[in-house]
Parts: structure tokens; sequence; C-alpha cells
């Protein structure tokens, strides 16, 4: 009798809980998400989260995702309306735990600039890097968008983003086709870099088979320090500019100021008008968002475009 009573106890129990998940699908479901450090488990469909990485933002408003936490600056003027809901926890290098931990979140996302605050992060609630990086950024664009949609149970809205960033990219690729070499500049105030293939700014070249104007760029993080001459020589039939001051909100020199210098005059690039400003803090702060690297696409699409 006792042995029954448990077994049809248990097979009562059994059925109960089965019943109870059912009903509420959600609850302590975890979801393999990939991450700069490997795949990890995460509960799905979080309702209250912070994010630190502006890529990140920019990804998940393209999905209808407001988060709780967001940095106290957000660069992006398309980003401003998340501020109407969001409670600022830190900046995009450094939270603040006291307001992160009032918030309470159920999951926090960095990457990038702050993906070292990991250790700090996780003592307030689960957190993963999403860091992205490299020639293949368009690539890990796509694979965070698909991976956000599951995360989120918006996998339809993944699937148009993603559609919608494909048109970009061919857009661009048919526009550059044939109209001949191009080099990323970054300006600093007064102060140039260049980027090739293999660099931060890499994935440009790679994601739209655009030839270099050269190839062997030093490819270092911040690029590789250039004077006009270098410019002058490279001799680009297109200039890529990025002018960090406008991406960072800072007073500096603008690049147009400092490109307008009788050496860079000399080149191919600046004598048919074929420089391309960039949008600053899509391409420098928001590298990696699905909605800021159209909106560089759409850029270089327009302006390529416009080349007989």
């Amino acid at each position: 009798m006792t042995s029954l009573f448990s077994f049809s106890t248990l097979r009562y129990l059994s059925v109960t809980v089965g019943l109870a998940l059912s009903a509420f699908p959600n609850i302590a479901q975890a979801i393999d998400v990939a991450t700069a450090t490997g795949v990890v488990a995460v509960d799905a469909q979080p309702a209250r989260i912070a994010v630190f990485d502006i890529a990140a933002l920019d990804t998940l408003d393209s999905l209808g995702i407001r988060p709780a936490g967001i940095p106290s600056n957000l660069y992006l003027p398309a980003l401003a309306h998340l501020k109407e809901t969001g409670t600022a926890v830190g900046d995009i290098f450094e939270p603040d735990l006291e307001a992160l931990s009032e918030l309470a979140p159920d999951l926090i996302i960095v990457g990038g600039r702050s993906s070292t605050q990991v250790a700090a992060t996780t003592q307030v609630a689960p957190t993963i890097d999403m860091t992205m990086d490299g020639d293949d950024l368009l690539a890990q664009a796509k694979e965070r968008l698909s991976a956000y949609g599951a995360l989120f149970g918006r996998d339809k809205e993944a699937l148009a983003a993603g559609a919608k960033l494909d048109a970009t990219v061919k857009a661009a690729r048919a526009a550059i086709k044939g109209k001949g070499t191009a080099l990323i500049v970054m300006t600093n105030g007064p102060k140039i870099s260049a980027y090739g293939p293999g660099s931060r700014f890499g994935w440009v070249h790679s994601a739209l088979d655009l030839p270099a104007a050269v190839p062997d760029v030093e490819a270092a993080t911040h690029g590789k320090a250039v004077s006009f001459e270098f410019i002058r020589k490279a001799n680009p039939d297109w200039l890529l500019v990025l002018d960090r001051a406008a991406a960072i909100g800072a007073d500096d020199q603008n690049a147009r100021t400092t490109l307008d210098n009788e050496l860079v005059a000399e080149t191919t690039a600046w004598k048919k008008g074929q420089v391309i400003y960039l949008p600053a803090g899509d391409f420098y702060i928001a590298a990696g968002g699905v909605q800021a690297m159209s909106r560089v696409f759409m850029a270089i699409a327009a302006a390529y475009s416009q080349a007989p």
C-alpha cells in the first residue's frame, strides 16, 4: 500500500509540474548563446536587462527590445529614444555598480570597451560578453543578431533585420564594383591614421570586396600614424574618412579641416570629390550593430553611386 501510494503521488506530482511548465514555458528554460568567450547557457527571454555596449544596443533596438539599464551616453542620435525607458547605470567603459544593483537586472550585456568589466558586473547578475572585431565583423554581427533573436523570442524580427542588412551590403557591393581603390583614414584632430585589410576597420574591405589603395597598412588597433605625404603617395581613388572627434563628441579640429591640405589635394580622390565622411558614431562606436552597419554601407553606396 505504501509503495503504491508513493508511486501515485509521484505520478500526480509529475503531471502537475508538467502542466505548470506548459502554462509558463519560459520558467527555468535556458538557451545556449554564442559569446565572445564561448557558448554560455542563459535563461531565455530575460525580462530586465542592462546593456553597456552600443553595438549590442543598436542590434537589440532593431528587434524592438528596450533595455532597463543603459549607458549614460548613447552616442548615436538614433538610440536617443532608449532614454525614455532606460536608466543610466554607468558608461560604456565602466558600470555604476550601485545603480546596477538597484536596477536588479536578470541579465547584463557587455562588449568592446566594457568587456573588461565582466568580473564586476557578474557580482550583480549573469553577464555575457558580446564583443565583436576583426575582418569578419559582418558575419559576427549577423551571428549576434541571430543569438539575440533566439534569446528574446524575436526570431522573426531577427530574420527581417538580417535581410535588411544583407540588402544594404548587396547595394554597396554593386555600387563600388569597378570604381577603383580606397583608403580608410581616421582623423583625431590634426592627427591622421590609416587602416587597411586586416585592421580594425578591415571589415569594410572584406565585406564589400573593396580594393585597398595600400594593401599592407600596419594592422594596429589605432591604425598606422601617417602623414599627408603617405596619402598622396597612396593616391587612392576614394578616401573613406572617420572623424573620431565627431564620433565621441569632442571639440577638436574636424576631419574636413585636417584633410584640406595641398598634398591630399593631389590625390585622385580629392580631385574627383570622392571623399566619403562616414557616419562617425556608427562606424567608430557602434561597429557591429546591424542598424549602424547598414547606415555605414548605405553612406558608401550613396557616394559611389554618384560616380560615373
